[in-house]
């Protein structure tokens, strides 16, 4: 069920912030982890914001609203949840909008 909370949070945060497209890729490495990238068309992430997005309470956009904008508790739950099950959440580079990568330890 905390795996389902964390790609909701992220596909809700995509959802939210995208223009037109979300989209989501799960790869399998060697590594034995699991990859699932999100990524939106939006605004994206400022280099400088992309590890701070993940405390709790932060919003990037001051102005929005507590119902329109989430309560900035969402991708800090969901690194948590990363975190938990041996794996990690990061906010990468992308050059049109916002891009998110998990990764977990493959079931065995």
């Amino acid at each position: 069920m905390q795996l389902e909370r964390l790609l909701r949070n992220l596909l809700d945060n995509a959802a939210r912030h995208a223009r037109t497209v979300t989209g989501i890729a799960v790869t399998s490495d060697a590594d034995g982890l699991a990859r699932v990238e999100i990524r939106d068309d939006g605004p994206g992430i400022p280099p400088a914001d992309r590890e701070r997005i993940f405390e709790r309470f932060t919003r990037l956009d001051g102005a929005r609203a507590r119902g329109t904008g989430g309560s900035g508790l969402g991708l800090a739950i969901a690194r948590e949840i990363a975190a938990r099950h041996g794996g990690s959440l990061h906010a990468a580079a992308n050059p049109s909008g916002a891009r998110f990568i998990a990764a977990l330890p493959q079931a065995r």
